[in-house]
């Protein structure tokens, strides 16, 4: 099975930052290694992919 790489953006519902990663995407669900904002929330987020070929 071939992994697609994808342009994940994270925004924070908490302070507003905005973290941009790339990632995988693998079993339905793309795996950036992001775990928490700098606000420690890690619940709360606006969350966007866009695939990149």
């Amino acid at each position: 099975m071939l992994s697609v790489r994808h342009k994940v953006t994270i925004r924070c519902n908490r302070c507003n930052e905005k973290f941009i990663l790339r990632g995988r995407k693998e079993r339905g669900r793309v795996d950036t290694g992001f775990k928490m904002c700098l606000c420690s929330n890690a619940e709360d987020f606006a969350i966007e992919e866009e695939a990149l070929f």
